[in-house]
């Protein structure tokens, strides 16, 4: 007998870092909070190929990579029309976070906000706890809204 009823999906989460050590922070951090799909990337061409194909409900997204930045990733997410949520950190100042998240916002993305890195664990939690409480969840068998 089929089971009818579905649970919703666990939120998937896109890391973009050139950094693996940073990526096996991060993923680390999000096992300790809950249960996650994660994605990791160390490309921000190859990330842009899998935003459409993967739809991440949110991406985690370092501001300093090597063969585009954070700003030019962005402006490419948005023209291919990124849906989810975006949480920018880096270990640039201050001044240039803020920066980078009111533009990033200007290119019409939802920013949930710039971290300093290293990111810690209970600002991290924060925005998952925030994210699982405001986002409708697809069904983990059918894609609908949950």
């Amino acid at each position: 007998m089929l089971n009818d009823t579905c649970s919703p999906r666990p939120l998937r989460v896109m890391l973009l870092d050139d950094d693996t050590f940073m990526l096996d922070v991060l993923h680390g951090m999000l096992d300790e909070i809950g249960t996650f799909e994660v994605l990791r990337e160390t490309c921000a061409r190859q990330a842009l190929r899998a935003l459409p194909v993967d739809t991440p409900d949110l991406l985690v997204c370092d501001l300093s990579l090597p063969e585009m930045d954070g700003i030019e990733f962005m402006q490419a997410a948005a023209r291919s029309g990124f849906p989810g949520d975006v949480l920018l950190v880096s270990g640039l100042d201050k001044g240039v976070r803020y920066a980078a998240e009111r533009l990033a916002s200007a290119y019409g993305l939802r920013v949930l906000g710039s971290f300093a890195k290293p990111l810690s664990l209970d600002a991290l939690r924060g925005v998952m706890e925030m994210l699982a409480a405001t986002r409708p969840r697809r069904s983990a068998c059918s894609g609908r809204a949950g």
